[in-house]
């Protein structure tokens, strides 16, 4: 009879194993496509106790150890006014999964709960950025990593486009416009939730949600109802008469057909395509 794997020993061998077709190999897909981890890299792996971002710092673990790329990683893991529950399940899943987190503090949720108004959100969203990238670069990282996935990036895409009236995605990588020489990096990018859901459920693992002010009530795990939970129920209804719908919008991304545009922002500023100049 072989060794009984510990707890954690099992859930790093399922993702190399029984998720290697749907997480490990999307997710070296998504770093050697985009060239997402660069030799001599420091990167902050940023874990907000949710199932993405722990997930999210195991393969960076996996990587680490595999990759014939010489990089560095730090867990941090930032409070921003969780709840003690909330706050006490970050730390026992750190352990358990042992990833050896760096946790600092904030005052975001009592910032946009006085500011943020009806939709504090995007303010929430903001100020975090901020505080991470300032604590990266306080441990001398260049880049940080967040857990956003496959299906964040559709879901961004069509709320663009629903709510907000552009053509937007969610890039894989980005150099930030306030710390100089940092990146932001999304190596989950080509990983559908879906997929980080049944390895959450078969290795019986339990995360917090958003866990703030607006959703801290709601049972562990679930979503307050907002546009991206619609746009979820209306890609879940087109699922059904097209399996591919996902796969469909993630290409368009890839595949932006310039000619048939009148126009497209860049840096803010608005440039009329040459066809459509020359028919005006």
């Amino acid at each position: 009879m072989g060794k009984q794997l510990s707890k954690v020993q099992t859930v790093e061998r399922s993702i190399i194993t029984k998720f290697r077709k749907g997480i490990w190999s999307k997710f070296l897909k998504a770093v050697k496509a985009y060239s997402l981890i660069e030799a001599g890299d420091k990167i902050a792996v940023c874990v907000s106790g949710g199932k993405d971002s722990f997930l999210l710092a195991k393969l960076m673990q996996e990587l680490k150890r595999h990759s014939e790329i010489p990089f560095e990683v730090e867990f941090i893991s930032m409070n921003p006014g969780y709840n003690e529950e909330n706050a006490k399940l970050i730390e026992e899943n750190a352990q358990l999964l042992e990833i050896p987190l760096k946790t600092f503090y904030s005052d975001i949720f009592e910032v946009t709960d006085v500011i943020g108004g009806e939709s504090p959100c995007y303010l929430c969203a903001r100020m975090r950025r901020g505080f991470l990238y300032a604590r990266a670069e306080e441990l001398g990282c260049n880049k940080i990593a967040l857990g956003h996935h496959l299906s964040d990036v559709i879901e961004t895409t069509l709320m663009g486009m629903l709510y907000g009236g552009q053509i937007q995605g969610m890039l894989p990588k980005l150099r930030s416009n306030n710390f100089n020489g940092m990146q932001l990096i999304r190596p989950m990018y080509c990983i559908a939730e879906d997929d980080i859901i049944h390895w959450q459920h078969y290795n019986d693992l339990k995360f917090i949600a958003c866990a703030c002010k607006k959703t801290e009530g709601l049972a562990l795990g679930e979503q307050g109802y907002s546009a991206r939970q619609e746009v979820k129920e209306i890609i879940k209804r087109v699922k059904e008469k097209n399996p591919d719908v996902e796969a469909s919008v993630f290409k368009s991304i890839h595949n932006v057909q310039l000619d048939t545009m009148p126009c497209y922002k860049k840096d803010g500023k608005v440039h009329f395509m040459e066809k459509f100049e020359e028919g005006r």
